[in-house]
């Protein structure tokens, strides 16, 4: 169905998914803008100019495609506000002990609010990203909805739960119908510079995964040793730094038992590292602050879904309990594995993604 003199401001990073939903929205019969964002100039990272990731070659297979595609293109930079609102959240709650999000930080605080903005002054109807989710409106209540993708390998809604009902009415995702394989297809079809390119799998600002290196060049400092104790309180080892540990941490601790040992505790103040069989990860509740409900108004009452406390994990059945000042816990029916303070636990009923928020404590 065309649709003309329908405007879309077009999220274009580089990759395939972009470029894709690009085009796909210009055969719909939108009058296209692609918009890059630079979030950060590499050289400030310690990065190469063409690193994998948010690169200069991101924005030259962007502008590329944009060319090719023959829509409008422009580069923003919001390179101050991606330092503040995300690297350095992103430092500050590794120092304080939790597991960030950046990404889910990203969408939130840069890419959809920036954006949503931008589309408002320069009069577009809709912004598009190529995340592979959903979005329908519900006949019944009036609200929008954000379901899972229906290629639920590539699935992104877990990342998505922030988004508004004000957002969401003004948002489209054109590629949550279709497979990555049918979307590497079509870029291919169309002769896109970066039809084969790869996913990015890592953090954009730290491609190589390794995050504390990053931190340590960013800030300026290194990270001091520190004691590895068991179970009992017991000094069993030195570490190199709590910071970089994340709870459930098997590999690369350095010690030598018996049995496997795995992190389930860390005490920043006094730059400690806690180390005990896998039975000390598993815990059967927790507690989440700052909710973002997108199937309903707010949380009134208990209600029974699944939960998710990472992006590659499976649903586990819960029960979600309303709090004070925007919290609500979460009881899983059974023990939950390694659950990190500050990663995000989003619930679902189905395929609809009900809402989330950010773990504050493990209970």
């Amino acid at each position: 169905m065309m649709e003309q003199n329908q405007t879309a401001l077009i999220a274009m990073s580089g990759g395939v998914d972009s470029s894709v939903a690009a085009y796909l929205m210009k055969q719909r019969g939108f009058q296209c803008k692609g918009i890059t964002m630079r979030l950060y100039r590499n050289a400030d990272l310690g990065l190469s100019a063409y690193h994998p990731c948010c690169s200069q070659q991101d924005i030259d297979d962007a502008s590329d495609v944009a060319f090719q595609l023959d829509i409008p293109y422009e580069v923003l930079d919001f390179t101050s506000d991606f330092k503040e609102k995300i690297i350095e959240k992103f430092i500050r709650i590794y120092e304080c002990g939790g597991t960030p999000n950046p990404c889910i930080d990203c969408n939130r605080f840069m890419k959809f609010e920036h954006l949503v903005r931008y589309a408002d002054r320069e009069g577009f109807n809709y912004v598009v990203t190529g995340h592979y989710a959903r979005i329908e409106k519900d006949s019944d209540s009036g609200r929008y909805l954000l379901k899972k993708a229906l290629d639920l390998s590539k699935d992104q809604s877990y990342v998505l739960y922030m988004l508004s009902q004000a957002q969401l009415s003004r948002i489209l995702f054109p590629l949550g119908s279709i497979k990555k394989s049918e979307t590497r297809k079509i870029a291919g079809e169309q002769g896109f510079c970066n039809s084969r390119k790869h996913d990015s799998q890592d953090i954009c600002f730290v491609p190589d995964g390794d995050y504390v290196a990053f931190m340590e060049r960013y800030c300026g400092k290194k990270y001091t040793e520190g004691d590895f104790l068991d179970e009992n309180g017991h000094v069993v080892g030195k570490h190199s730094g709590a910071v970089r540990y994340t709870i459930g941490q098997r590999k690369g601790l350095g010690l030598a038992f018996g049995t496997p040992r795995y992190v389930f505790d860390k005490n920043m103040v006094q730059n400690t590292v806690s180390i005990g069989p896998e039975d000390h990860l598993f815990h059967q509740a927790l507690m989440a602050d700052d909710a973002n409900w997108i199937a309903f108004d707010q949380l009134k009452e208990p209600i029974h879904c699944k939960a998710k406390t990472r992006y590659r994990q499976e649903e586990r059945a819960a029960t979600v309990y309303p709090a004070d000042n925007g919290q609500f816990k979460v009881v899983f029916d059974a023990p939950e594995r390694a659950i990190a303070i500050g990663q995000a636990v989003v619930l679902y009923d189905e395929d609809v993604v009900l809402g989330g928020g950010t773990i504050s404590r493990v209970l």
